[in-house]
């Protein structure tokens, strides 16, 4: 059905007033980088500075404990992220096309995660890893979250899509359950990698309270636990903060940009499935 003209304004009006909610918050942010200590809390409110300073941005950029935050934040969430499409990928395979001992069992005993709250398992976690020693090491930060039970059952289901013709044709061919995964169901996982990538790696980037729980090590720190600690360490320098935050946020809209597309095809395809 054709849209009217009102309808048309009506909806531009909509999504601009809803994009405007969504960037705002992240506008002024930037916007406070720019701003002296005094000045961002000011009443009233004022979104631009009085004076352009770009000292917050320059002091924070050069500040070694930032940059090495965010450095060791960046390579833990790449290889957070890798393992993660690896090891949901491959599980999600073995549930939606094998057939094995107890598979129902295992299954509903996978995604039995997915029902109980983080906060619930945070002190047995923290036990665990205490007891195998992980403490002050990237294994703690990166394999305790890699399984993922959201990630396993959206993928599965991705896969359960895929028509089982083409697989019997390939193992007609001769081919093994593992060339099957990698050579038909990986190619076809583009879009739902992106949004499961996407989801492992902001999962990683924003983790606050089980970094501030397992890392002590300076430099090991994250960036969310970097950024958490500042006002203990420097006061009420909010200007700084803000710079600080803004260039934190900035890999991610560079990767949500990037993957704009892929996320959006992902999100179309579990919508269809």
């Amino acid at each position: 059905m054709k849209k009217t003209p009102l309808q048309r304004t009506a909806s531009a009006v909509l999504v601009a007033l809803i994009s405007l909610s969504v960037l705002f918050p992240l506008a002024w942010m930037a916007m406070a980088g720019f701003k002296g200590k005094t000045e961002v809390l000011r009443s009233p409110f004022q979104f631009f500075p009085d004076m352009w300073k770009f000292d917050n941005y320059v002091a924070i950029a050069k500040d070694p404990q930032f940059s090495r935050s965010m450095a060791v934040t960046f390579i833990g969430a790449l290889i957070f992220t890798a393992l993660s499409l690896a090891v949901n990928s491959m599980a999600a395979y073995a549930f939606a096309r094998l057939d094995f001992p107890g598979k129902r069992f295992w299954w509903l005993y996978c995604i039995l995660p997915m029902f109980i709250p983080v906060m619930a398992i945070l002190l047995t976690s923290f036990m665990v890893v205490s007891k195998l020693g992980m403490l002050n090491t990237m294994a703690v930060l990166i394999i305790p979250g890699v399984a993922s039970a959201a990630q396993m059952f959206f993928l599965r289901q991705f896969y359960l899509g895929v028509p089982i013709a083409i697989e019997e044709a390939a193992r007609i061919d001769g081919a093994t359950s593992w060339q099957i995964f990698v050579r038909i169901f990986l190619p076809q996982s583009g879009a739902p990698f992106a949004v499961m990538g996407i989801t492992a790696y902001l999962a990683y980037w924003n983790a606050y309270v089980w970094p501030i729980l397992t890392i002590t090590d300076p430099n090991l720190m994250q960036i969310m636990q970097f950024l958490g600690s500042f006002r203990s360490e420097r006061g009420n320098d909010w200007g700084l903060l803000m710079a600080g935050s803004a260039l934190a946020s900035l890999p991610t809209i560079l990767l949500l940009l990037f993957f704009q597309r892929f996320i959006v095809n992902g999100v179309r395809i579990s919508g269809i499935k």
